[in-house]
């Protein structure tokens, strides 16, 4: 038995099931870390319930599915996969589903959860056939970044348009709103509340910020005190309502890949950067048992569509759990141990108003951006496409025009330019399907 172990808290069976002692950690480290990265996503359990009533679905059933979809995917990474990676119901695809395929695009919430569950489907057999490295490595750098990007834009601007702060103008088209309602003041604030404590690395700085947003709007009786605890919600609302067969409609098709492509390379992305920092890659950059990390996610996501939720992912906030010593799937387990107590926590969850999650998405968009720095601003045809995927996502109110966007220009300049050698056949498919889809299917 490990010395760390007998000086900590001394479970065998823990000790072998996650291999404590060969990752060099403690069951106590772990569960301070999976603590550590609750805290720093918990805030999902109050956003994505909101997000999601946008589409006309129940709160209360949405909370319950958000809740038991993160603790699925955080159990199945934790005890299969054995990984310090949490998982829930993902921002940018929550409100992709709401404001592109229900709002814009004019789908029922339970077509739109059929489309999440056949992605989930499709990203289980790629995982499962390997055809994930070969789209990976076909999509360029640059407009991976850029579609990142343009997703954190994308929540930004719902972000400002749920707080009052832009509201639309037939003039200009949007405009700024009233900056002396209650709601715009208190989300300046809350972002403000979020940056710092951020900055100062403490942790939970998200969902400190909402909390305090709403405790200030309750105590000055802007909101009304619904309570803290009380038995979950009915699933029953939502629960196996998905509809399979209208999800499988010829225009739905640009949906369910915009679901799979935005989940792929966020979970990719996620895992090699939380990977990383925990040094977690073996000697070439590889990431051990890789497939089973990614069907934690895939199995996840199937599940929480037939509950009721959008598309879960990895998420990047477990790299505060990995910064705080967490090592193996006993901290992801923990994650998702807390997602289950959150069950009963409903009534804080209804108190919480659009304003005080709107902060949140403001500074989602501020993380997301960052991944700007890595364009080659030099080079026009590297970056002309990242402008235009990262702009027309937010503009056009669509992930998937800026994905769509984002590939035919990137595939047209590289082509016109004469640098055939930076272009590859999936490239020239997706350009060809994504155009063929614009002129006859809108």
């Amino acid at each position: 038995m490990s010395p760390l172990l007998r000086n900590q808290w001394d479970i065998p069976m823990l000790d072998k099931l996650f291999k404590l002692s060969e990752h060099q950690t403690s069951v106590k480290t772990e569960v301070v870390a999976g603590l550590t990265t609750f805290l720093t996503m918990a805030y999902i359990i109050f956003v994505n319930p909101s997000m999601l009533a946008a589409a006309g679905m129940d709160s209360g059933a949405v909370f319950v599915a958000t809740c038991l979809a993160a603790a699925i995917g955080c159990f199945v990474m934790g005890f299969w996969a054995n990984y310090p990676i949490a998982l829930a119901p993902g921002m940018g695809l929550n409100a992709f589903f709401s404001f592109t395929v229900v709002g814009q695009m004019g789908y029922s919430w339970e077509t739109a959860l059929g489309a999440v569950f056949i992605s989930g489907v499709c990203f289980f057999l790629l995982s499962i056939f390997r055809i994930r490295e070969w789209i990976i490595n076909s999509i360029p750098l640059s407009l991976k970044g850029g579609i990142g990007a343009g997703i954190g834009l994308f929540l930004g601007f719902i972000g400002l348009k749920n707080a009052g702060i832009v509201t639309d103008n037939q003039a200009t088209l949007v405009t700024i709103g009233d900056m002396s309602q209650w709601g715009a003041i208190m989300a300046c604030l809350g972002f403000i509340i979020i940056a710092t404590l951020y900055y100062r690395r403490i942790t939970g700085s998200v969902m400190i910020g909402i909390l305090a947003i709403t405790l200030i709007s309750l105590a000055t009786g802007h909101v009304e005190f619904n309570g803290i605890a009380s038995a979950p919600p009915s699933l029953a609302p939502t629960l196996g309502q998905l509809d399979i067969g209208g999800a499988l409609s010829i225009g739905l098709l640009s949906v369910i890949f915009s679901f799979l492509f935005v989940d792929l390379f966020d979970t990719s992305g996620t895992l090699i950067a939380v990977a990383q920092k925990g040094k977690m890659l073996t000697p070439d950059g590889k990431l051990p048992r890789l497939g089973r990390a990614l069907m934690a996610d895939s199995t996840a996501t199937m599940a929480g569509s037939v509950m009721g939720t959008s598309t879960t992912t990895s998420y990047i906030e477990s790299g505060a759990g990995i910064a705080a010593g967490g090592r193996t799937g006993l901290t992801a387990v923990v994650v998702g141990l807390l997602f289950i107590a959150c069950l009963f926590l409903s009534p804080l969850a209804g108190t919480i108003p659009a304003y005080a999650t709107a902060p949140a998405l403001l500074f989602v968009a501020v993380l997301m951006t960052h991944s700007l720095v890595n364009i080659d601003w030099d080079d026009i045809t590297e970056a002309a496409p990242v402008v235009i995927a990262t702009v027309s996502m937010p503009l056009t109110f669509s992930i998937t025009t800026g994905i769509a966007f984002g590939i035919i220009s990137y595939t047209a300049i590289k082509a016109l330019s004469g640098r055939f050698d930076q272009l590859n056949p999936a490239l020239w498919i997706l350009s060809a399907l994504f155009v063929i889809k614009m002129a006859f299917y809108g």
